[in-house]
């Protein structure tokens, strides 16, 4: 069966499987087990991660000690802290596995040198920021447009399988909602489903 990665580039562009071959030997496999940091604010950040199977997180530490969810990445999705990885510095936000995670992982100067010498990875990476920067758009308008209700409906509508896999507590987080106020939003939506 062709690996996750591959059917993943061939969605966005026309490389072959003995393309793909080539571009396979960047990267490297990696489990990780549930609540390991991938990446750690406040330290180099210095990889890149496309998830196989399992879920990510990226976060950072309020003044207040609480963790702030910004983002998640299920299957085939990526992750890291990108202006961190692309400058070469310290992380101002940590990744972390939700789950039992796999993921694919590549470096900083692996995937310079995979983008010059396979230009079909340019046009990838460029479709999978725009699709990522659009997403953080919308969710930005959300935030400041639609109600908490309404806000929540949107999200768990559009993306049911986060609902299902993410703790509450670390949902309510990336919702800026408290985890009391999730609660009761969710058994709220639960019994008009069952009058409706």
């Amino acid at each position: 069966m062709p690996e996750p990665l591959y059917l993943h580039i061939k969605r966005h562009t026309a490389l072959s499987e003995a393309g793909f071959n080539a571009i396979r030997g960047y990267f490297d496999t990696r489990k990780v087990k549930k609540k390991e940091l991938l990446v750690t604010e406040g330290k180099l950040c210095t990889r890149h991660f496309f998830v196989v199977k399992g879920c990510l997180r990226l976060f950072f530490l309020k003044e207040d000690g609480q963790e702030q969810t910004i983002q998640f990445a299920i299957e085939n999705w990526w992750m890291t802290d990108i202006d961190a990885f692309n400058k070469k510095k310290r992380a101002a936000f940590s990744v972390q596995a939700i789950e039992a995670t796999e993921v694919l992982e590549i470096e900083k100067n692996r995937l310079d040198e995979l983008l010059e010498t396979h230009p079909v990875m340019e046009r990838y990476f460029r479709m999978v920021y725009e699709r990522a920067y659009t997403a953080s758009l919308f969710r930005v308008k959300y935030i400041f447009q639609l109600s908490k209700d309404a806000f929540y409906e949107r999200f768990s509508n559009t993306y049911p399988e986060f609902v299902q896999r993410i703790p509450q507590k670390i949902l309510a987080s990336f919702l800026g909602f408290t985890p009391e106020y999730l609660s009761a939003l969710r058994k709220k939506k639960a019994l008009k489903g069952r009058k409706g």
